[in-house]
């Protein structure tokens, strides 16, 4: 099963733009929607509820790829890639224990 999420195009471009002032806060803010928007596009199955993943706790694992993908350094596809993978990984050990 593929994770797929739409690039957060408004977001990286609001984001981007306080990213100088206050990166800091913006990495927690990114983290954060990002773990919302993950949780509206993955199946039910990835929920947290359902499969006992705390999305924003994977997300906040995986904050420097995300920062990479906010300055342009990381192309959206690398970066959900790999988060994608993450959940799928997260999602089938929390299912298995």
């Amino acid at each position: 099963m593929n994770v797929v999420i739409d690039e957060p195009v408004e977001l990286r471009d609001r984001m981007r733009s306080l990213a100088a002032v206050a990166p800091d806060q913006v990495r927690a803010q990114l983290v954060r929607e990002v773990a919302i928007i993950a949780a509206e596009a993955v199946p039910s199955a990835l929920t947290p509820g359902a499969a006992g993943i705390d999305l924003e706790a994977v997300c906040g694992s995986y904050q420097r790829e995300l920062w990479l993908w906010l300055v342009g350094e990381r192309t959206w596809a690398q970066c959900v890639s790999g988060l994608g993978g993450r959940l799928l990984r997260r999602s089938t050990a929390t299912q298995a224990g």
